[in-house]
């Protein structure tokens, strides 16, 4: 019924992923009772409407369950095996029931089940021949998962080393030649340079042009043919986390996929689950304020990064400039367990960084980017592009003898986990610390205090003139 499957199964009968077999547990139940309350979908035509192959069989019946599966593996797309089981199998009372999928089935009607299959093993003995098979079968997973993992870290780390001097590159001349540029820009041109990663694949859900996730070095991933490493995922957000969270945990591959900041909202299940599962991800939102005008307030964003920086975690980033950008890609493909979003301006943005530094300074989640003067009576802090709105300020203030510190602060997880020294240096200097942000501002409280100031969007925006 959920969405994200029909998303999902569209997807995978375009690509022919006939390596793809899905075991359909059609046991016309849900937790309310019958799925008749709300659905009448003929299955069978729904899945061959996505060019899906279906078979049907007793789910119950391990000699069927058999002869699907060898036949599925012949399949050239990907194919749906109709197990009919009933809910609740071998309980004289509640089998066939909704009661058997809500609540546990009791200790009475448990001795009935037993007697029913036959089982005569205690609760929680299982019989030494399945336990040793499982245990093969999970130890030789295990190896496979290792061997992977160890292999696909050592090329990483090969290929992104080879790319540094690039990546140094891009830098400086960015810095002889400063002017205004969005953050989704500056992510493609990190993007042109790592692309050739061996373990990279990008992708956008029907806005790679919006995204910039995809560059001139990126080969599309067809139906049937699966060498790229691209995927034109299509307008279907949730599927497409889904499908990265499937890509990360199967081959140790680097997933990315790249949408709207505010159509974040259907990636949020999946995004949690990558937390979660400790994945390395990386999610692109873009048009990540309400500098995106006239699309108007159902496309901006406003309490979207609160909510996101509230998953365990996960790692969000807003960098403020080019170089910044750099160093959270950098940060969110060196994550060995931690999923990342990489939030991104549409418009472009004045820099803020003006030197190069061998050290990645958002590393520590925040930094002192400006100072106006040796006693300081402000502390701003800011991210993306309100940072370059703070120098501006702090610049002003300076000229009435109020003298501030600017704090670019990309990444609030990764600050959170500094000693209470460095957070203390950072925070503790003055007693008035500001907050600037384009988003909601309750979230920002816990670094300003009860006596702070926090300026940004507590209401949603308007539509701006084209």
């Amino acid at each position: 019924m959920e969405g994200i499957s029909h998303e999902a199964l569209s997807l995978a009968g375009h690509l022919k992923l006939k390596n793809l077999i899905l075991l359909f547990d059609n046991n016309s139940i849900s937790i309310d009772g019958p799925t008749s309350l709300a659905v009448s979908d003929d299955h069978e035509k729904r899945f061959k409407s996505y060019g899906w192959n279906y078979l049907k069989i007793n789910g119950h019946n391990y000699k069927e369950i058999s002869k699907a599966l060898n036949k599925a593996q012949k399949s050239k797309r990907p194919i749906a095996i109709s197990c009919k089981t009933t809910i609740g199998y071998g309980s004289p009372n509640k089998g066939g029931k909704e009661s058997s999928h809500g609540s546990p089935l009791g200790e009475e009607e448990i001795k009935l089940v037993r007697k029913k299959l036959k089982w005569n093993f205690e609760p929680f003995q299982i019989p030494n021949n399945l336990l040793n098979e499982w245990r093969k079968i999970g130890k030789k997973a295990e190896q496979k998962a290792k061997k992977h993992k160890s292999k696909f870290k050592k090329i990483l780390n090969n290929n992104l080393n080879f790319q540094r001097n690039l990546i140094e590159k891009t830098k400086n001349e960015y810095l002889k030649n400063l002017k205004p540029i969005a953050t989704r820009k500056t992510s493609e041109m990190f993007l042109d340079i790592v692309s050739k990663l061996p373990n990279l694949i990008g992708g956008s859900a029907d806005l790679a042009g919006s995204n910039n996730t995809k560059t001139k070095n990126h080969k599309i991933i067809k139906p049937g043919n699966f060498s790229g490493n691209y995927i034109h995922y299509g307008v279907r957000e949730h599927a497409m986390c889904g499908i990265m969270n499937g890509i990360a945990l199967h081959s140790n591959l680097i997933p990315y996929g790249g949408t709207f900041l505010i159509f974040s909202d259907y990636c949020k299940p999946s995004i949690r689950l990558a937390a979660m599962m400790k994945q390395r991800v990386i999610y692109i939102f873009t048009h990540d304020s309400i500098g995106l005008g006239e699309d108007g307030p159902t496309h901006q964003p406003i309490e979207q990064l609160t909510s996101l920086r509230s998953i365990p975690n996960l790692n969000v980033f807003r960098p403020s400039d080019l170089i910044e950008t750099f160093e959270c890609w950098q940060l969110a493909l060196e994550s060995q367990d931690t999923p990342s979003v990489i939030a991104l301006t549409r418009q472009g943005i004045n820099p803020v960084r003006l030197k190069n530094s061998s050290k990645n300074e958002s590393s520590a989640g925040a930094y002192e980017v400006l100072r106006t003067g040796d006693n300081i009576s402000v502390t701003i802090i800011s991210t993306g592009s309100e940072t370059s709105l703070a120098c501006e300020v702090s610049h002003k203030l300076a000229t009435d003898g109020i003298y501030s510190k600017i704090i670019s602060m990309p990444c609030q997880k990764i600050f959170d986990q500094q000693s209470e020294g460095y957070k203390n240096k950072i925070l503790n200097e003055s007693k008035l610390v500001v907050s600037i942000e384009a988003s909601e501002t309750h979230y920002w409280k816990k670094y300003t205090g009860v006596d702070g100031l926090n300026f940004g969007i507590d209401d949603f925006g308007k539509s701006a003139p084209y």
